[in-house]
């Protein structure tokens, strides 16, 4: 499936590609922006639910839930690749009920380069269908979409190192 927005951040640390991939392939550590309250979440927070793999394997299910302003928010995705240690990937299923984003694939990947390993985290994705989403997602999916894989690899490197300077 091909989608018409995307983002991408990149991030460098101090640690082995294998030990990056073990620590972000727990989606309530990549995601663990999403579960606190924020200015970008507008105070709102979602929660994880799992099958048996916990989002670890291709074809695992993790259900995000939340509210937001009020609205109840919910997404299922589907994890579609994962190459230990350099790549996973997931994607929504069906239509998810968000605010600035729609339909989306996420993922990041992992190159290893002497003492260091840069991480690259991404989204591709559509707006909401409906018109408010519509234009809410072209108001501010931009915005939200850099914001989130910004945090993502931020936090996650943060567990490691510092990028060199």
């Amino acid at each position: 499936m091909t989608y018409a927005h995307s983002a991408q951040a990149f991030a460098t640390a101090r640690a082995s590609a294998e030990t990056i991939f073990d620590y972000l392939d727990d989606p309530t550590r990549l995601g663990s922006h999403m579960q606190k309250s924020s200015m970008m979440m507008l105070g709102g927070r979602m929660s994880y639910e799992f099958d048996e793999a916990r989002g670890r394997a291709v074809g695992s299910l993790v259900r995000m839930e939340g509210k937001v302003l009020g609205l109840r928010l919910s997404v299922e995705e589907v994890i579609v690749e994962r190459h230990p240690p350099r790549r996973k990937t997931w994607e929504t299923l069906g239509q998810p009920n968000l605010l600035v984003v729609g339909g989306y694939r996420m993922g990041f990947e992992i190159a290893a380069s002497g003492q260091f390993c840069r991480l690259r985290v991404f989204i591709d994705y559509d707006y909401p269908n409906s018109v408010a989403g519509r234009m809410l997602g072209a108001l501010f999916g931009p915005i939200y979409a850099r914001w989130c894989v910004n945090r993502m690899a931020k936090d996650a490197i943060a567990k490691f190192s510092n990028e060199p300077g």
